[in-house]
């Protein structure tokens, strides 16, 4: 593998619509076939990029997520992967190289929750989490990196060599009782993605994250598809309503896009306000 030197900064970024921005370059989103990776797999192919839709469960539901890819006019597949293993990481890469002919945007979003109280904690529950959602992102995120090396820079494409979006979650700053292997795993991704970014940044290779607060998504249905849970959850959030995918999605759109050029190593929180720690609003 040759290695891409570094480049100094292009003097105007491609000149593209708003809805457009992402036009000819190729994605790779994990857990795409529901919740905020669908979404933001929508979203990207939305705004021009072709997206390899990565999942591990529930084949109908990727091919629905190609299907509304495509009718955005971008190019989409699906591939079934777990991104715990080296192996079929390894595989899925290739693949989205033969199938798209290069990797420019990696959003490792692929996770999971197996919670239970503290003392309760099985070794299985803590590793398959940390699996997935820690180790999942250095293994696609590796992979990523030695395409956009070996790639470097195509001006015409993007000002990057390649952008890497780390899907984190407010937990990386909040503990959450019960939760202790999610919380430890996004913890651990926040130090992940700021090591990456450090690195990689001389190479032109950006590297940040998104950290979601209450989504409305499958995993979280039991916090708001009620009245009552509903009501308690927005004593969470002072903005005073649930984060939808697509809140994410725009967000990763500009991350991926060379709007955002000169941002390297940030997480962006999408919370409606829970980092703000609304408990102590009223003085604590």
């Amino acid at each position: 593998m040759t290695t891409a030197q570094p480049v100094p900064a292009s003097s105007t970024a491609p000149s593209l619509l708003p809805h457009k921005l992402l036009s000819g370059q190729k994605a790779l989103v994990t857990g795409a076939n529901s919740g905020i990776g669908r979404g933001v797999a929508i979203g990207l192919a939305q705004a021009g990029a072709d997206v390899m839709v990565n999942y591990v469960v529930g084949d109908e539901a990727a091919a629905a997520v190609v299907e509304e890819i495509c009718r955005s006019g971008a190019r989409g597949s699906a591939y079934q992967a777990d991104v715990s293993s080296e192996d079929q990481v390894s595989a899925m890469f290739q693949s989205m190289r033969e199938q798209f002919g290069t990797v420019d945007i990696l959003v490792a979003n692929a996770g999971l929750q197996r919670d239970a109280a503290f003392r309760d904690m099985t070794l299985e529950r803590w590793n398959k989490v940390l699996s997935v959602n820690l180790t999942g992102q250095f293994l696609c995120a590796r992979e990523a990196t030695r395409e956009f090396l070996r790639r470097g820079v195509v001006p015409e494409v993007s000002c990057a060599a390649g952008k890497i979006i780390c899907m984190s979650s407010v937990h990386q700053e909040v503990p959450w009782a019960g939760h202790a292997n999610y919380a430890s795993s996004k913890g651990g991704i926040k130090l992940l993605m700021e090591s990456m970014a450090q690195e990689l940044a001389p190479h032109r290779i950006r590297v940040n994250a998104i950290a979601p607060g209450a989504i409305r998504t499958p995993i979280n249905t039991a916090a708001w598809q009620t009245p009552e849970a509903y009501a308690r959850l927005m004593t969470l959030v002072p903005y005073g309503r649930i984060g939808e995918p697509e809140d994410i999605a725009r967000a990763a759109v500009w991350l991926a896009s060379d709007h955002s050029d000169y941002v390297v190593g940030t997480t962006l929180f999408i919370d409606g306000g829970m980092t703000l720690y609304p408990g102590f609003a009223t003085g604590g």
